[in-house]
Order: C-alpha cells, then sequence, then structure tokens
C-alpha cells in the first residue's frame, strides 16, 4: 500500500461487508458502499446508496408492541453490471470459482476505486476486467464506473453485458434490525430514453421523497446496434454485446445522475436526471473535473503526519470529506454517525458532531455553520419537546433525524440474549450542551459574531434556559445547598437507572452538570456583549426577564457535582455501587467491550456497578483545558488541583470498557498530557477502530464518524493544544514520542493557510503573504504577532 492507496488483495467473502464500508465511495450529497457491480444483497455482499437527509419512518411490531422508526432509506442501486461470455458463458459472480486473480485499490486522492480481477470460464477462456468507479465531487449528482474487458491467449468474442437500475432494495444492511419493517420505496416506475440511457422512479412511503436515477452505458468499440432494452416493474436493464479480443478491448462507460425531490433548483427530478446525465461528458472528462475538486479539498484539509498514523488519518479525513463535504453547505443535515456508510443506528444524528466539527471549523467552516443551522431549523422542535415535559427552553433530542423529534426507539435488542429491553438512552440532555459548546467554539475559530448573535444565540440562550428549569433546589446537599439535575442518562450509557430502580434516570451526573454550568456562564456572557437592539428583540421574542437571567447566574454558580474517595464521581452515588470482577468477565468472555449486553445475557445488570461504557467523567477533559476545567469547577465553589485530576483519571481508566469507538480519543487526549505511553496505546485503538473492525462487525454496518474525525482533532487540537480565543491561536503542545512530528493547515478567521508546524522541541507558524493581517500567537504565557509572509520558530516549554 501507498501512502495514498489502500489496498485490497485476494477475494475474502467474509470480509467484504467490511471493505465495502471502508471503500465507500461519496461527495457529501450521496455515497455508494463499495459493493461489487455484479452483487446483491446477502450474507456478503451489501449495496447500499444512502442521500444526505433523505429519511423516511415505517411501523413495525415488536414484542407485540408497534413502534415506529425513521431510517437513512437505502435508494435504488446504480452499480449493477454484469456480464458473461457469449456462446454458453454464465453470468459472472465472484462466488462462482472462476476467480484467478483479485484486486481492489482504493485511491484516496482522487478518491476513485479500481477492482481489478481475471477469470476463467468453463471453456478455459481468461478474461480480465478492470472497473474503476467514482462518485462525482464537483458535480455532487453524478456517479460513473467505467468497465475495461480483456481478452487473455488466443480467443476472441463477444460480451453479454447487462447494466441496470434496480428498485427492489430494502434497509436490511444491519442484521438486529431484520425484524423491522425496511421497505422505504414505493410507487417504483421505470422507461429509457433511447438510444443508451434508462430510468428509474420511485418515492418514499411517508415522507413522500421523490427519488430518480437515469443512467447511460456506452460501449466503445460501438456496437453494431445500441442495445435492448427491458423495463420491468422494480428494475430496468439496458443490454448490450460487445466484441472483445487479445488485441481490441472492450470498454463500458455507465454514468449515472441522482436527483430528489429535496433537490433545489429543479422542477422534476426525472427531467433533472435525464438532463444531467444527458450533458455530461465521458468517464475521462468526469475524472478529471473529479480529480481536481478532491485536489482543492486536500489543500484545504491540510494535515500531515507521516508513517502509518498518517496514512490512517488520511482515510479518516477521506470518510469524513465524503459525509460532510462543502456540498453539505447547501443542505439541509445533520452528521450522521455513521456516515453515509451503512444503515447502522438507522442514519441518525446524535451528539458526534462534538467531535467533528472541531474539525471543520478550521478547515471547512462553511461545512460548520451549515451543521448548526440544522440544529436552528430544529430549534421551535426542541422548544416544543420541553414544553411537552413540562420544561422550558430548548430539549434537544438525543437520537435526530428529519424534523429535530425525538427519534430514539423506545426498545433495543440485545444480540446475546435475544431480548428487546427498554431503552432510555433518550434521557441524555447534554446533547443540547453538545449543541452549545459548537455554536461557541464554532464563533471563537471563525470570528462568526453575525451567526453567534443571531441564530447561535436563539440557539444557546434556550439551551441555557433549559437546564435553569431542570435544575431543582435541594437545601440538604453540600453545605448551604445546591442545584440538582435529576433523572437523566450521562455519555457513559450504560448507568440508566439506580439498581432496582423502577423509574430510569441517575442524579447529577458531572459530565451533565458541569456542561449545564458552563452553558448558563456562557449563555449569561452572551447576553451582557449583545448589540443593544439585537438584546432588547431578543428579549421581546423570548419574553426573557431580568428574574430569569438572575436565575441562570445562581444556577451556573451552584450546581451539584458529586465526590467520592477524592475523584469526582460520575453521578451522584455511583461510589456506592459494586465493583466489578473485571479479570473474570475477560476470562469468561475475551472482548468485554459490550459489557452491558454480556451482563443482561447474564441475568445480571450493568447498573450495579462501578463500570462505564466509554469516557464519562473524562469528556471533560476532552472539552476543556486544564486551566478552563479548573475554573469552571472552582465557578461552582470546588477545587481542582492536578493530582486530583490524575486520580480521577486513573479511577475511570480502570472501569471503563470502551464500548465505544469514541472512548479511546478521549482517553488519548486527556492522557497525552500526563502518561504518553498510555495516550499512545489508545491513540493507537483509535486508529485502528474501523480498519481493523474493532468493535468486531460493527464497521461492515457504517463508519464511526465521530471517533475517524476525533482522531483529526486529536492532533490539529489535543497534541497541539490549539485553542481559537480571545482573537488568537493558543498553543500548548505536547507531542507523543510516537506522534512528534507533524504539520497542519488551518483556516483562522479570516486566514486561509495558516501552517503551523510540531516537532519535539519547537513549533512553527507561518502565515501566507496574502494574509489580510497578521496572526496573535499566545505560548507559555507570552505572545508573538506573526506578519503575513513571515513565519516564527518557538521553543516548546520543558516538561
Amino acid at each position: 500500500m501507498g501512502e495514498w492507496t489502500w489496498s485490497y488483495e485476494g477475494y475474502d467473502p467474509a470480509r467484504e461487508r467490511l471493505r465495502e464500508a471502508l471503500c465507500t465511495l461519496g461527495n457529501g450529497y450521496f455515497a455508494t458502499r463499495a459493493a461489487a457491480p455484479e452483487t446483491t444483497a446477502g450474507p456478503h455482499h451489501y449495496p447500499g446508496t444512502y442521500a444526505a437527509g433523505c429519511y423516511n419512518r415505517l411501523d413495525s411490531t415488536v414484542a407485540g408492541r408497534t413502534v415506529r422508526n425513521e431510517d437513512l432509506v437505502n435508494l435504488p442501486n446504480w452499480l449493477p453490471l454484469r456480464f458473461r461470455i457469449r456462446d454458453g458463458g454464465t453470468w459472472f459472480t465472484p462466488d462462482d470459482g472462476s476467480l484467478l486473480e483479485h484486486r481492489q485499490d482504493l485511491d484516496l486522492r482522487h478518491a476513485t476505486l479500481t477492482r481489478t480481477f481475471r477469470l476463467r470460464d468453463p471453456r478455459g477462456r481468461i478474461l480480465a476486467v478492470e472497473q474503476t468507479r467514482l462518485v462525482h465531487m464537483s458535480d455532487p449528482h453524478l456517479a460513473a464506473l467505467r468497465t475495461v474487458f480483456r481478452a487473455e491467449g488466443d480467443w476472441s468474442g463477444e460480451l453479454e453485458v447487462e447494466s441496470a437500475l434496480d428498485g427492489a432494495v430494502a434497509n436490511t444492511g444491519v442484521a438486529r434490525y431484520r425484524a423491522l419493517n425496511g421497505r422505504h420505496l414505493t410507487g417504483t416506475q421505470t422507461g429509457t430514453a433511447e438510444p443508451d440511457t434508462v430510468w428509474l422512479r420511485c418515492r418514499t412511503t411517508a415522507s413522500d421523497i421523490r427519488i430518480t436515477l437515469a443512467a447511460r452505458t456506452r460501449a466503445t468499440p460501438r456496437p453494431a446496434d445500441t442495445g435492448s432494452f427491458e423495463a420491468g416493474e422494480r428494475t430496468v436493464v439496458h443490454r448490450l454485446t460487445v466484441p472483445v479480443a487479445p488485441d481490441r478491448p472492450a470498454v463500458v462507460e455507465k454514468t449515472v445522475a441522482l436527483h430528489t425531490s429535496r433537490d433545489r433548483a429543479i422542477g422534476d427530478p426525472l427531467h433533472a436526471a435525464l438532463d444531467r446525465v444527458g450533458r455530461s461528458p465521458d468517464f475521462r472528462g468526469l475524472l478529471a473535473s473529479h480529480a481536481a475538486a478532491w485536489e482543492r479539498l486536500w489543500h484545504r484539509a491540510g494535515l500531515d503526519v507521516p508513517g502509518e498514523a498518517g496514512r490512517i488519518l488520511r482515510l479518516h479525513t477521506f470518510h469524513v470529506l465524503q459525509t460532510l463535504s462543502p456540498h453539505t453547505a447547501e443542505l439541509d443535515v445533520g452528521v450522521p454517525a455513521r456516515g453515509l456508510h451503512g444503515e447502522a443506528y438507522r442514519g441518525h444524528v446524535f451528539w458526534d458532531e462534538l467531535f467533528v466539527l472541531p474539525y471543520l471549523d478550521l478547515h471547512f467552516p462553511e461545512v460548520s455553520r451549515a451543521l448548526l443551522e440544522y440544529r436552528h431549523r430544529r430549534l421551535g422542535e426542541a422548544c416544543l419537546a420541553a414544553e411537552r415535559a413540562g420544561r422550558t427552553g430548548a430539549m434537544y433530542p438525543w437520537q435526530s433525524g428529519s424534523d429535530g423529534r425525538e427519534e430514539t426507539q423506545t426498545l433495543h435488542l440485545n444480540p446475546r440474549s435475544g431480548r428487546w429491553l427498554p431503552d432510555h438512552t433518550r434521557l441524555q440532555h447534554h446533547v443540547g450542551s453538545a449543541v452549545a459548546y459548537n455554536i461557541w467554539r464554532y464563533a471563537q475559530a471563525t470570528g462568526d459574531t453575525e451567526f453567534l448573535h443571531t441564530k447561535g444565540a436563539e440557539m444557546l440562550l434556550q439551551i441555557a434556559r433549559f437546564w435553569a428549569c431542570l435544575a431543582t433546589w435541594d437545601p440538604d446537599r453540600d453545605s448551604g445547598g445546591r442545584y440538582r439535575i435529576r433523572g437523566v442518562v450521562g455519555p457513559d450509557e450504560y448507568h440508566d437507572a439506580y439498581p432496582d430502580s423502577a423509574s430510569p434516570g441517575i442524579d447529577d451526573n458531572a459530565y451533565t452538570n458541569l456542561t449545564a454550568a458552563w452553558v448558563l456562564d456562557r449563555a449569561l456572557h452572551l447576553w451582557r456583549t449583545l448589540p443593544a437592539p439585537r438584546r432588547d428583540e431578543l428579549r421581546e421574542r423570548m419574553g426573557l426577564a431580568a428574574e430569569e437571567t438572575d436565575r441562570w447566574e445562581d444556577v451556573s454558580h451552584k450546581l451539584y457535582v458529586p465526590w467520592h474517595a477524592g475523584v469526582i464521581s460520575q453521578f451522584a452515588g455511583y461510589g456506592e455501587l459494586e465493583e466489578l470482577d473485571w479479570e473474570g468477565l475477560r476470562a469468561r468472555y475475551g472482548d468485554i467491550r459490550r459489557l452491558d449486553r454480556i451482563l443482561e445475557a447474564e441475568g445480571d445488570c450493568v447498573n450495579r456497578y462501578q463500570a462505564s461504557k466509554q469516557a464519562d467523567v473524562l469528556m471533560l477533559g476532552f472539552l476543556f483545558p486544564p486551566g478552563e476545567l479548573h475554573r469552571l469547577l472552582a465557578h461552582l465553589g470546588y477545587e481542582l488541583d492536578d493530582s486530583t485530576w490524575r486520580a480521577t483519571v486513573e479511577h475511570y481508566l480502570r472501569r471503563t470498557s470502551h464500548g465505544s469507538t469514541l472512548s479511546a480519543v478521549v482517553h488519548a487526549w486527556v492522557l497525552a498530557r500526563t502518561d504518553r505511553a498510555g495516550a499512545w496505546s489508545c491513540a493507537q485503538e483509535a486508529l485502528l477502530g474501523d480498519v481493523t473492525d474493532i468493535q468486531g462487525g460493527t464497521t461492515e454496518e457504517g463508519v464511526h464518524l465521530g471517533a475517524m474525525a476525533g482522531t483529526l482533532d486529536l492532533v490539529q487540537r489535543g497534541l497541539t493544544g490549539l485553542e481559537a480565543r480571545e482573537d488568537a491561536l493558543w498553543l500548548d503542545p505536547a507531542p507523543l514520542p510516537q506522534l512528534s512530528r507533524f504539520a497542519l493547515t488551518v483556516r483562522y478567521r479570516g486566514h486561509w493557510g495558516v501552517r503551523i508546524h510540531v516537532d519535539r522541541d519547537h513549533v512553527g507558524i507561518a502565515v501566507p503573504a496574502f494574509a489580510a493581517a497578521p496572526v496573535r500567537v499566545r505560548l507559555d504565557g507570552r505572545t508573538w504577532s506573526v506578519a503575513p509572509g513571515r513565519s516564527r520558530l518557538l521553543d516548546l516549554p520543558a516538561r
């Protein structure tokens, strides 16, 4: 493998679904898994095409109850292209025993997937095939597949080729969802537009999104006729016969256009798709403009890390940009936790943007803003959800989809026990703090006060209002009383109730309470610094009286943070839970990442134990630099010194199963300044999480986009200490021995292409000559101003 290439030698059916996810191609508007064009959905393959924001709801019967779920819809399959040698040949499939060689190469630089293979038919004739595909980054509605056939040896003949569009698809890509209804498409119609184009249109059953694909298939050398067409009920086929000989390869190019009724500036999706595919260039022309678009993206992505870590980080960057590209800025979509790569989590939007937007803020801020506007458009639904719960403000959903209502399922399946269990994760109200955090950090990185003072302020103030409403006064807590937030679920997710309690939720989750206090403090700061006319406008619109902001001030200083044994408690009562026999469980099960499923299958419950699925308290060290975390606790009247924080870190390290791919990212970040060996171990796990499918069968259902972006941000901010605040770039590098030399290019406010280089002893900053003004840099208590066209090399403080 090269620095920019991921290669897969040989054909291993058991690993194909994983490879299909990791080699998915997309452009932010839609993405297609890397299934072979001649395959259909089954145990070893899963063709899937997903358009950002294309959701649909269906009812299913589960455990005797009717449940309604919204899913990101698997769209009609544009890939089908099968072939056989005429005169008795059979249709080729990779499982028919004819393969002699098989290789696939994912070219990250140009975003193409090339598949080369050789096969021998029953009569001994050898055919070499090369297929290259792309999902166009410049024109987000186009995709293309080019197939070259070469006869080897002394035979020549003809190939029969079938190029099709297949609407007989469903959402069946996740085994544990297969008991649910997955038929999202209806009203399929097919047709032809001679001489070389077929089309298929359908719509989603409930959301009524109209979807059209048009496919143009051309062969070289040009056949004697244009072939035949068959327009079926849910599939349309274009059949071609092409000559092939050792000195005369046959080339078949399939170009596809996809449009939906969600698109802007079109009349009808069918007309738009036929028009677009009809005037698109050939594959060579498409590849040139596609590669040029990716070259521009890579220039802006700007993260240069040597070695194997750098190669994996390029793959992670690639998948982030395929899901959230500049085209995303034109769409009404959020951050799907599993990308556009599969159907896990039903394509829903969780809190993963907390790990994604900090990277985008410094490279593609227009995409960050669009993702925040997705949340703003659903602010009304969040306020309605709070009102229905008897609260004020905005209660954002744990899982979001099309319209911002709560999409979290009420039941979830434990595959180990086969039992459907209540799902209380909708109580993760801390998702609102993630939205607020991203608003604030985006404004700091970009200087976009227009957004902060308008849409950002509307969201931030309503989230603060919700936290102040949710907090209740307990006069007996601590000396003098404290505000408490009860009945929630923290990032850990394992603990959704107290042992033997009939009511869901736990009280005073430290992460929830501390981030709520931070939100209240930031909201007050924003309120006081808003331009007076805008403040008056918001006061009138929100009915925000002085008494309410006074309460925010009070709550922000007096929220309760639980402690036990000299460390921050994950939640009130955590220290009273039983200790778990970790070694005994590992001896029995080996991989205990999904500890909750293991214990439930044993008839036990993880709520009884001091055990975490992923970082919870330690998430505080991910969000807040050490000084800011100390100040936040001091604001609440608590003291946190370095030794107490180290003890807290060590306490939870021993009690975390890492059942989420996000956990390793957070632990690597937190440990980078105290335990470099431990940090590197966690960083390696985060880097390898999807590449090696470390969670055991989950990556094939969709990549873990938050963890991928988190590894990028680990280098970008975690190891550099990079913060954008107070009109300066603050640096506090902590390079690991294995990641001690790297560089990044960031877009900071109006400055494009600010270059930061880190090695063991220095950090360098270069400002491009075309910058409008100097960049202020803070390091180790000192401030430097770097003028346009100049650079500075600064010594790192001794550690």
